[in-house]
Formats: structure tokens, C-alpha cells, sequence
């Protein structure tokens, strides 16, 4: 119910104290989720501001990555943008909703990454043949010993995750989708671990990575 209808609801003097000003967040939360429905990026926008901070405290709990974290919250998020009619009132409110489908996609993406590592251990103990370093392969292409020294570093420093689907795609010469397929995850994570892990470059190397 809107917030205004609210108001004027002929039962509201006879709720108790307080009852009706609880009830106004949660009804302005519902008229944002009706506008994102109609395409409002600024409802959108709002909701985001809203509830973004409490989204990324729980991812955090749960993955307990902030990387990770931040690929969850915006998976929410978007989730949000493309299907608003997903959420039902009858079954709780927005934030319960919202913080509902975190808490879902942190345990999937911990039982994603839990599985990840146990194949590549897997494999290293059946075929322990040590590959190359794909960061020396960078910078023995580039001439400066300064610039090697800061994509070596670079590519060290990234979070393993990133730097899996970084190498896949810039050394393995795989498309996105095909490292999806092979990891077994959504491509938006790919897209999302590729985009941090580029910008992580970009910002220890001064520009370098493109």
C-alpha cells in the first residue's frame, strides 16, 4: 500500500503507536520496486543506496572475500533490475527479498569457489607439471626493467580468482564465455572478475594494462 493510502487508511488511528511510521519505509521500499519495474533509474539507484551497504555486510560474512563480495552484491542488484516482479509482498518485505537473494547467490558462489580449488588441487596432484608464469611471459615482452618489476607485480598482487580468468583470457586466448563454461561459472562472474582485475592493473601499472 503507498505510502499516502497509508496515511489515510480509515483503520490508522486505530493502530498501535508507531505501527503506521514502521510500516512507511517499507511501503516506499514497494513504490521503488513498482518504478524500477517501469524502467526508473533513479528508483533503481535509490533502492541501491538504500540497502547496498547492508548487501555487501552480509555478502562479506558469508564469502568472506570483499572481492567476491562485491561480485555478489552486484549480481543482486541486477537481478533486481531485470526481474523487479520477482519479488512477492505476500512473502515479506523488500530488504528481507533483497538480503534473501544475497545470502543465496554468497552461498553459491562459496561452494563454487570451495569446488574450484579442490579441482585444481586435484589436478595438480595427478599432473604436478609446473606451467609457466604468465606474468614473466608479460614482461619479458616488455623492455624496461621498472615496467616488467610492476606487471610482475601486479599480476602477483591480484586475488586468485581474478587473476585465473585474467590469465585464461590474455594468455590462454579464451573468450569469456569459454571460461565460463570451463569454470563452471555465470558469465557475469567472469565479466566481473575480469572488469577488478583489469582496473587493479590499470592502477598499479599507471596504465599499462588496456
Amino acid at each position: 500500500m503507498p505510502a499516502t493510502l497509508l496515511l489515510e487508511h480509515p483503520d490508522a488511528r486505530t493502530l498501535p503507536e508507531g505501527c503506521v511510521t514502521a510500516d512507511l519505509p517499507e511501503a516506499r521500499d514497494r513504490e521503488l520496486v513498482q518504478r524500477i519495474g517501469r524502467g526508473d533509474e533513479d528508483a533503481f539507484r535509490g533502492l541501491f543506496g538504500r540497502y547496498a551497504p547492508s548487501a555487501m555486510a552480509l555478502a562479506r560474512r558469508v564469502a568472506r572475500q570483499p572481492f567476491l563480495a562485491e561480485e555478489i552484491v552486484q549480481e543482486a542488484f541486477l537481478a533486481v533490475w531485470r526481474n523487479p516482479s520477482g519479488y512477492d509482498q505476500q512473502r515479506g518485505s523488500v530488504r528481507a527479498w533483497l538480503m534473501g537473494m544475497v545470502h543465496h547467490r554468497a552461498v553459491d558462489a562459496v561452494r563454487r569457489e570451495e569446488s574450484q580449488r579442490r579441482r585444481v588441487e586435484e589436478s595438480m596432484v595427478s599432473d604436478p607439471v609446473v606451467s609457466p608464469d604468465p606474468a614473466d611471459d608479460v614482461a619479458d615482452q616488455i623492455d624496461l626493467p621498472e615496467e616488467r618489476k610492476a606487471v610482475r607485480e601486479a599480476l602477483d598482487a591480484l586475488p586468485n580468482e581474478q587473476r585465473q580468468v585474467i590469465e585464461l583470457m590474455y594468455f590462454g586466448g579464451l573468450s569469456q564465455s569459454a571460461i565460463s563454461d570451463q569454470l563452471g561459472l555465470p558469465l557475469g562472474t567472469v565479466k566481473s572478475r575480469t572488469l577488478l582485475g583489469m582496473r587493479r592493473l590499470r592502477g598499479a601499472v599507471g596504465g599499462w594494462a588496456r
